[in-house]
């Protein structure tokens, strides 16, 4: 009997060895699987779909799985709740979530300018913000970067947003949803709207309006939407953190230096409902306004322009430090 306990305790033993060892072989595998939740899935955000297409992260050792919410909040809430490790959204949000325990941080840049454009009714030769007077522009979601972004432009300058269309007031719609926009926009006789491409140049072909400027060149470079973790994360999993950018980072420069054609191509697999005419343009769109970082280190005057927009939106005084929310050091390891 005393044989057979022997026996027993052994084969646990070895069983609970056995368990221990596959722990630590699957502890070391998720040490390569990322996490990754998008604010809303656009073609403005193609070097990082390059990168998942065209298996760049895959030669950094990196599984990465991605996921869509509706909203930067919605986004900063996975990461805060753990549901995800690392998000592409706002920075914006990392302002809000200061005070958070274990703080969200910027580490990569992904976008540099606004990303949309102004749509109108008419075919207006060098349009101005002057010709918003009196008039109503569609503009983002509140409190979305965008509509915010849109909103600093007019006001400064020298625009005064409102509804009085007599005294040339600009009335800046943020009621209508992204994904409405330019329907709403064809449907309600307002003289202007802000689309992302390709949506804006196809609307255009469609006879519905005209195509007249970007946004991103009235406002200037501005942090749009970045890569975003939890201080733990970039301590504990810097190594990881630098191959994700790393990646990202061939993405870039596969489409910055690759035909329109064969980035539309290599977008493919991201945007099964689009065409290949309708990923070039916006390839060719957004490399014409200089979209894309190609650096993914974001500066300090960058983040006093967010903060810029941010107080201008919400008559607020906004003024973290900028090394308590960007941690540069993975960035600065980018492209050398």
């Amino acid at each position: 009997m005393q044989k057979i306990k022997k026996f027993s305790l052994f084969v646990v033993c070895l069983m609970l060895v056995f368990s221990a060892s596959l722990m630590f072989v699957g502890c070391g595998k998720n040490d390569n699987k990322i996490r990754l939740n998008e604010v809303t899935h656009s073609i403005f955000y193609a070097p990082l779909y390059v990168a998942l297409n065209m298996g760049f992260f895959e030669e950094e050792g990196l599984e990465v799985t991605l996921e869509s919410t509706s909203g930067s909040d919605s986004s900063m809430t996975t990461l805060i709740s753990g549901s995800a490790d690392i998000i592409l959204a706002g920075p914006e949000q990392v302002v809000y979530a200061e005070e958070v325990k274990d703080r969200p941080m910027v580490f990569g840049q992904l976008t540099q300018k606004d990303g949309s454009f102004i749509v109108g009714r008419e075919d207006t030769d060098n349009f101005s913000l002057n010709d918003l007077k009196g008039k109503t522009i569609i503009g983002g979601r509140q409190g979305g970067l965008p509509a915010m972004t849109l909103q600093y432009v007019i006001e400064t300058s020298g625009l005064k947003i409102g509804t009085n269309a007599g005294q040339g007031e600009v009335n800046l719609r943020t009621d209508v949803a992204f994904a409405n926009i330019g329907s709403e926009f064809i449907t309600s006789g307002n003289e202007y709207c802000t689309l992302f491409e390709p949506t804006a140049t196809l609307l255009e072909k469609a006879g519905n309006g005209f195509v007249l400027k970007a946004v991103g060149d009235l406002s200037g470079y501005i942090p749009y939407t970045c890569f975003i973790a939890k201080e733990s994360y970039l301590r504990d999993k810097s190594e990881q953190s630098e191959k994700f950018l790393k990646a990202v980072y061939k993405g870039y420069k596969y489409i910055s230096t690759e035909s329109a054609e064969k980035s539309a191509k290599a977008l493919k697999n991201s945007f099964a409902g689009m065409t290949q005419e309708e990923l070039e343009i916006a390839v060719t769109q957004y490399l014409a306004i200089d979209a894309w970082c190609s650096s993914p280190i974001m500066s300090e005057a960058s983040f006093d322009k967010l903060l810029a927009v941010l107080n201008n939106a919400s008559k607020d005084n906004y003024n973290p430090s900028y090394s308590k929310l960007v941690n540069t050091s993975i960035a600065q390891k980018i492209g050398k």
